[in-house]
């Protein structure tokens, strides 16, 4: 039986997600978005201009969050800019999961699309908040490893019911950031050594 040709964005966006999410954004083709949906690619090609803007709206909903928080940092420094930065991307993170798998070891060649670009200046500022704006090398790389690794843990954890999944993320974000009036840590010296 041949499935009626679909009438929505929603259906095309839906397959879009799932065969994305399974072979990878470069390892789908339309053909492949169009014959899970029960179509042609020509039906696909009428609703999206071509891939690249299939996964832009894909993303829009997730780039707009993304954006919001940007904002909402603009002007904090210190332990604020860590609280809303380590708040703000672990709901961003739980609440766009499926975009996240869309986009699991694909990131940086989707940066260079035009529609993705201002994503890596948005993301550095992220990373910075979460440093505290701080030139701490520990500071920098905690921020930078939270980034990948809470992305990570909610596109590898799609079994954890979100309302577990967001305080476990906030609680290790919390511990793992380095607070910025913290002094600077020493080197271990022969004394600490010994003892």
């Amino acid at each position: 039986m041949v499935r009626a040709v679909p009438d929505t964005h929603g259906e095309i966006l839906a397959a879009a997600a799932r065969q994305f999410t399974v072979t990878g954004y470069r390892g789908t083709s339309l053909q492949d978005i169009a014959r899970e949906v029960g179509c042609s690619k020509a039906t696909v090609l009428y609703h999206f201009a071509n891939k690249e803007a299939l996964l832009a709206e894909l993303m829009a909903p997730a780039i707009e969050v993304l954006r919001d928080l940007d904002d909402q940092l603009n002007g904090l420094t210190g332990a604020a800019a860590q609280d809303v930065a380590a708040q703000g991307f672990v709901d961003l993170a739980v609440r766009f999961r499926r975009e996240i798998a869309v986009l699991r070891g694909e990131f940086p060649e989707l940066l260079c699309q035009p529609a993705f670009a201002h994503i890596q200046q948005i993301s550095d500022r992220l990373r910075d908040a979460l440093a505290g704006h701080s030139d701490r090398p520990g500071a920098r790389i905690a921020a930078l490893v939270l980034l990948a690794g809470i992305s990570e843990a909610c596109a590898e954890f799609t079994d954890i019911p979100d309302d577990e999944l967001r305080p476990a993320l906030l609680t290790l974000a919390r511990r793992a950031v380095e607070p910025v009036d913290a002094p600077l840590p020493h080197p271990p010296t022969t004394e600490d050594k010994d003892s």
